[in-house]
């Protein structure tokens, strides 16, 4: 019989099927995670252009306006008008049906700020202040609106609840211009509600002092304590 010729290679175990059968698992395992990374990275994407649309909407700021200001509003709505829109850049409107002032941000509005500035002038003038006294609000930055009642000082009823709303305002309205101008700010007295506009350190004064006539001081006595207290302020600075 002729010896035939036989390869060593014919007898060795067949080691590298199972590894490449192992490979094609981890190739397939591979190919899965990679599909799942494509899914949740598009869902992240699709979410961003949700936030992008709802942030795409322009800021608004709605403020009710009480019916005893109608007619004021309608007398005063050019010195309104030009400096929320000319200054500030803003979009205002009246809103006849809901029966309250509807301020937007423009394209054209350099910071996003000047919408809160347009809310606090509108709600000042709407508490009863003077547009000129309200426009300060835009022109400078440390000025405030504080609001309160006179029940929150002390509780009074009846007859006593508006002895003191005279106290405050006094004859003529002298009470309430004298703190004014020594406080350097200006007050509003809508009932038994008080509306101070100034500086943070001028409305603790003011406040003060009207608290002190709610309670019972003579003017005579707030006036003394408010000269001092103004005159020490000025020497400060």
């Amino acid at each position: 019989m002729d010896a035939e010729n036989i390869d060593a290679t014919d007898f060795l175990p067949a080691k590298n099927v199972r590894k490449a059968k192992k490979r094609s698992h981890s190739e397939g395992d591979t190919m899965q995670i990679d599909e799942a990374v494509g899914g949740e990275a598009a869902e992240k994407q699709v979410l961003q252009q949700v936030k992008r649309k709802k942030n795409s909407h322009p800021e608004i700021r709605k403020i009710a306006v009480p019916p005893h200001r109608y007619s004021s509003l309608k007398e005063n709505w050019m010195k309104i008008f030009t400096p929320v829109v000319e200054h500030m850049k803003l979009q205002i409107r009246f809103n006849m049906k809901a029966k309250q002032v509807e301020l937007r941000v423009s394209p054209e509005t350099p910071d996003i700020a000047n919408l809160q500035k347009a809310a606090d002038f509108v709600k000042a003038f709407l508490y009863g202040f003077d547009v000129d006294d309200a426009l300060a609000l835009l022109r400078l930055e440390d000025l405030f609106v504080e609001s309160f009642e006179v029940k929150d000082v002390k509780t009074l009823r009846g007859d006593h609840m508006s002895r003191a709303i005279g106290r405050l305002a006094g004859k003529g309205g002298r009470t309430k211009f004298t703190i004014e101008n020594v406080t350097k700010t200006r007050i509003v007295l809508a009932d038994s509600r008080i509306h101070i506009l100034g500086s943070y350190q001028n409305i603790q004064l003011a406040r003060r002092a009207i608290c002190n006539l709610i309670l019972g001081s003579p003017p005579n006595k707030v006036y003394g304590n408010l000269r001092s207290v103004a005159s020490r302020i000025s020497e400060r600075f």
